[in-house]
């Protein structure tokens, strides 16, 4: 009997799934306060990465690269633009397709952000390698688990 057919494989510190969803609340519970600096929740800050990355993109676009619904970011978006950070407008071409374009503002809070990437890899205690390797596997893992799905 091998160990995922014991009783053991049952035992909540022994799922990988536990070990992720843990582990991602205790990153957004690190990240909060840095990102109370900058009045972003990590939602935000997560689809002002993707538009720092590359502005003018449309919402259909942000939502692939964040794998998640564009109806559910709608209310997201719509907060950040009341923020100033960003402008959402109907394409000229296609109605339907709404770009998002930053704000000078949007664009200033970038360079406040800089400090973000450093201060997690000090509070993780790993090395820049070690964080990339982890990341690596994960993006890895990510990608199987969608090719089964």
């Amino acid at each position: 009997m091998s160990d995922f057919d014991s009783c053991d494989a049952l035992l909540l510190d022994n799922q990988l799934c536990f070990a992720l969803y843990s582990t991602s609340l205790q990153m957004t519970k690190t990240y909060k306060p840095l990102l109370q600096s900058i009045g972003l929740t990590y939602p935000q800050y997560l689809a002002m990465l993707v538009l720092w990355e590359r502005d003018g993109i449309t919402v259909g676009e942000i939502s692939t690269r964040l794998l998640t619904d564009p109806g559910s970011l709608t209310p997201l978006l719509k907060r950040l633009e009341a923020d100033g950070l960003l402008n959402r407008t109907r394409s000229s071409v296609d109605e339907r397709v709404v770009e998002l374009r930053l704000t000078d503002k949007g664009r200033a809070l970038q360079e406040q952000a800089r400090r973000f990437p450093s201060c997690i890899l000090q509070t993780s205690e790993h090395t820049p390698e070690q964080l990339a390797a982890l990341k690596e596997e994960l993006v890895a893992l990510r990608a199987k688990l969608h090719q089964a799905s």
